[in-house]
């Protein structure tokens, strides 16, 4: 079947090839830091006693071959219920995030320090909306002690959805004790993976040790994870979109390398979120340039064979507002569009620090459209029809034609806004558009149910939380 279908790619055969060079070179030559003893050994063993000085370590070329070779060409994550998902790589999988530390209220864009309630509210709404395929950890719990947070966080997402989970958790020591929460409610978690940890080294060049100990315990359970850099170009990488690109697929080779040695054949996803360095503040935001370094590590993992995980536009709006909607948009229709695996984390804004449920749901109408314009059309003899054409003729009408009638309910769009006219409008009363988001959003809030086991599963995980003291 013919398929008329956009699509974006940003390397040639030849920069593909130097990208890879250049990376090995950095590998090789440079090395990184390798902070953990345990992970430092591993790569000494198979790189020789010559590749390392001190906590630095040369990662030879045959090594990363290995690697690559070794590395599984496919994840497949379930639901909670064991059945599949999706998998990767293939067309782009969206969730929301990401660990924020304040929420913003839908009806007026202010914040409130992140509760547990906020974090039941907004998995809730991440499990209602379509377009989401699963629920990254999408705030930081701060009305409880913080020995805890991060165990109640995990609580609260795994019994308010059904869908995979990316879990980011902010204190390395209670990454085992939350994976044994999950265990305790849920069962053997690499049977039927639905949990995805999130792991960042860090930038430039540095594997820390409470991300290597995470890969040492995830490879440990069966789980697949991502393994992420983010990088802020005149800061932790170089200002040009090309040193950047370079170097965090060279750390992202580094991650390879060390995944498989640990365990060989454990399922790894990488990928990088490349922004700006704020030179007149302290923050970070994303340039245009981001999305094309997004789609260029999309395609690098493309060219090694390995699912990948990106960029989610998200962080640079005030609100439900203008800039968040014109980052919502390129980012899922480059997305879409290109090679790009996971989009874990939609709908936080002012540098990731506050979660808008606002932009949630904007998003989920922004998703559907950027996968209709990506899906493209069928072009043959019957989407043609040309006998259709013949039959209306000069000057006719398909108002009522057979085909019209089969085919317009489904197409086209029809989602958050209504289509108006003029005089639709005015005799509404001049509707704002933001003000109906805000209304659907809070209305999804308000009716956006729970999963049937939802009491169970937080009874359980109650009694674990308790037992621990």
């Amino acid at each position: 079947m013919s398929i008329v279908q956009p699509r974006l790619t940003v390397l040639d055969p030849e920069q593909i090839a130097r990208v890879h060079g250049d990376s090995l070179r950095i590998l090789s030559s440079t090395g990184v830091r390798v902070d953990s003893p345990r992970a430092r050994d591993l790569l000494a063993r198979a790189a020789g006693p010559g590749a390392v000085d001190g906590n630095l370590v040369r990662i030879p070329a045959e090594l990363v071959d290995w690697a690559l070779g070794a590395a599984p060409r496919q994840v497949e994550v379930y639901n909670r219920q064991g059945e599949p998902a999706f998998r990767l790589p293939g067309e782009a999988r969206f969730g929301i995030g990401v660990t924020c530390l304040y929420y913003q209220d839908p009806a007026d864009d202010t914040v409130t320090p992140f509760s547990r309630r906020h974090m039941a509210a907004s998995v809730r709404l991440g499990e209602a909306l379509p377009s989401f395929d699963c629920v990254s950890t999408v705030g930081i719990v701060q009305d409880v002690p913080a020995r805890v947070s991060d165990l109640v966080a995990t609580l609260e997402m795994v019994a308010n959805t059904r869908k995979p989970l990316v879990i980011l958790i902010s204190d390395d020591a209670a990454f085992d004790p939350v994976l044994d929460l999950l265990e305790h409610v849920h069962g053997d978690l690499g049977r039927a993976p639905f949990v995805v940890p999130y792991l960042n080294p860090i930038s430039p060049l540095v594997i820390n040790a409470g991300t290597s100990d995470k890969m040492f315990a995830a490879a440990g359970r069966g789980l697949p994870y991502i393994y992420s850099n983010y990088g802020m170009a005149g800061a932790s990488t170089p200002m040009t979109p090309a040193g950047t690109l370079v170097l965090l697929n060279a750390e992202l080779l580094a991650g390879l390398v060390l995944s498989q040695l640990i365990k060989e054949g454990s399922p790894v996803i990488l990928g990088s979120l490349p922004a700006y360095f704020d030179m007149k503040g302290i923050g970070s935001f994303y340039e245009p340039a981001s999305y094309v370094i997004d789609l260029a590590c999309a395609e690098m993992m493309a060219h090694y064979g390995l699912p990948h995980c990106g960029s989610s536009g998200s962080g640079m709006g005030w609100g439900s507002d203008l800039i968040s909607a014109g980052h919502q948009w390129l980012n899922h229709l480059v997305s879409c569009s290109g090679k790009i695996g996971l989009v874990p984390f939609v709908g936080d804004n002012l540098g990731a620090m506050a979660l808008s449920p606002a932009i949630i749901v904007y998003a989920n109408d922004v998703i559907e459209q950027a996968r209709l314009f990506a899906r493209g059309f069928a072009l043959n003899d019957e989407t043609v029809g040309l006998d259709e054409i013949a039959q209306v003729g000069p000057g006719g009408d398909y108002l009522t034609t057979r085909r019209t009638l089969r085919l317009f309910r489904q197409a086209y769009h029809r989602g958050l806004f209504v289509k108006l006219t003029l005089e639709d409008w005015e005799s509404r009363g001049s509707p704002d558009a933001s003000r109906v988001l805000r209304q659907r959003t809070a209305e999804l809030l308000a009716t956006a149910p729970p999963p049937a086991d939802h009491d169970d599963v937080l009874a359980r995980g109650g009694e674990f939380i308790a037992a621990r003291g």
